[in-house]
């Protein structure tokens, strides 16, 4: 049977092997007595164990590998690190290894030990029939840890989305009035465009919209030509208003170079989300919500005062125009749709109030991202009618969000190992 290193730091973590009568490769008797605590970073796999060889106790640490001549094919024996290792624990001993002082490590071999109930349920597991690799055996698994998992994954999820705010944070000195700006910018691009987005934001001070907060036609100017977005051939009354606009407001505050129209993505994307209609709508929050970071960062918010932030309407001009000087066969929605609105409470406001959260040292923002996330409706997707084909029905965006994470972090990684439903279903039965 074919299995990975990982295996084994869960059979050592649970001990799910016979015990009984046990001894080193050496047949030198060995009593565990601590299993230590997973490490899950660089060095010995578990610290502070503790064993009992021959009645003589060792404390240390213990290193797992698939055969025993892999300490020495990982350098360990140059490793002063692993000094302090007491028990070598190998699913195969195939080679005595030694300390740099010449004694040598005892070793134990788990072949034949580990229970046959963990070997057939980690061998089902991994063999299973669909993306979600234990669908046919998820009803085994209670809710507590099914919601337990979710929760996880969310957080997890969390943090990965808020390491980008961090480094802009950290870009920006500290800002948070330039940092939620870019962030906008970032989650305005709806993925397809999000870098091109964070890009123009960066080429476009904050500071300098600020000014002209009140007149929509200017910061669409400034943007529009900074985004390089404004070029045509035969351009209408309004486009000729950008261009002269922003050619004298890049004169006035010498902006440096901004993007190229090879930047933005056009095809395959639908006309509604593309970059000229959502820099249109970017800046018609900026124009309504001068001071952006105090609007989001608010104790009062709820999903009702969030909708008013991205509630305001653009132009008549962009409801009949996907590209400057272009008439558009279809007219656009003068607001933003809802679901693109219940997006961005997703993606900006709720990783926005996580990381101001962590920065501030308040849990009651961590808090006010699950409680909004639990009053959203679950999200609609490929993930989500996964999940809902082998029975797990989401009851709102705090479980299809964690559901997303599960999948894309999980077992789309075939990481069942690391889940806690997956270790759930590894467990033997009970005698």
């Amino acid at each position: 049977m074919v299995f990975q290193e990982n295996f084994l730091h869960l059979v050592w973590k649970y001990q799910y092997f016979e015990k009984t009568q046990l001894t080193t490769t050496d047949q030198v008797p060995l009593e565990i007595k601590k299993i230590g605590y997973h490490n899950f970073h660089e060095g010995p796999d578990f610290f502070e164990s503790h064993i009992q060889l021959d009645a003589v106790a060792y404390f240390g640490n213990v290193e797992i590998h698939l055969r025993s001549s892999d300490w020495n094919n990982h350098h360990h024996q140059h490793d002063e690190r692993y000094e302090s290792v007491i028990l070598h624990v190998v699913y195969e001993h195939d080679h005595e290894i030694f300390h740099p002082d010449g004694t040598r490590i005892p070793t134990l071999e788990l072949k034949g030990k580990i229970y046959l109930d963990v070997l057939r349920n980690y061998e089902k597991l991994l063999n299973g029939p669909n993306h979600i690799l234990c669908s046919d055996s998820l009803p085994e698994t209670s809710t507590i840890i099914k919601f337990s998992m979710l929760e996880k994954a969310l957080v997890e999820r969390f943090g990965q989305k808020s390491k980008l705010i961090t480094q802009l944070l950290e870009d920006n000195k500290g800002d948070w009035e330039e940092t939620t700006y870019q962030w906008l910018f970032y989650s305005f691009g709806f993925k397809t465009n999000s870098a091109a987005m964070l890009e123009l934001a960066k080429c476009t001070p904050y500071r300098i919209l600020k000014k002209h907060a009140p007149n929509v036609g200017i910061i669409e100017s400034i943007l529009l030509g900074q985004a390089d977005l404004l070029g045509t051939d035969i351009p209408d009354e309004y486009t000729s208003f950008l261009l002269k606009e922003y050619d004298f407001y890049a004169r006035k505050y010498r902006f440096d170079s901004g993007l190229y129209p090879s930047s933005w993505k056009f095809m395959g994307v639908r006309p509604g989300n593309f970059p000229t209609v959502r820099i249109a709508q970017v800046a018609s929050i900026l124009s309504n919500t001068p001071n952006l970071f105090s609007s989001i960062i608010n104790p009062q918010n709820d999903t009702t005062s969030i909708k008013q932030i991205f509630n305001y309407g653009i132009s008549d001009y962009w409801r009949h125009h996907y590209r400057p000087g272009k008439m558009s066969k279809k007219v656009l929605g003068k607001t933003l749709s809802s679901q693109s609105i219940y997006l961005l409470s997703i993606n900006f406001i709720v990783p926005l109030w996580y990381v101001y959260g962590q920065y501030v040292d308040d849990n009651t923002w961590q808090e006010k991202c699950f409680d909004l996330l639990q009053e959203m409706e679950a999200e609609q997707n490929y993930i989500i009618k996964r999940f809902r084909q082998i029975q797990w029905h989401p009851e709102n965006a705090y479980d299809s969000q964690g559901m997303i994470g599960l999948h894309n972090n999980y077992c789309l990684q075939k990481k069942c190992l690391e889940c806690k439903i997956g270790q759930n279903l590894l467990r033997p039965v009970k005698k």
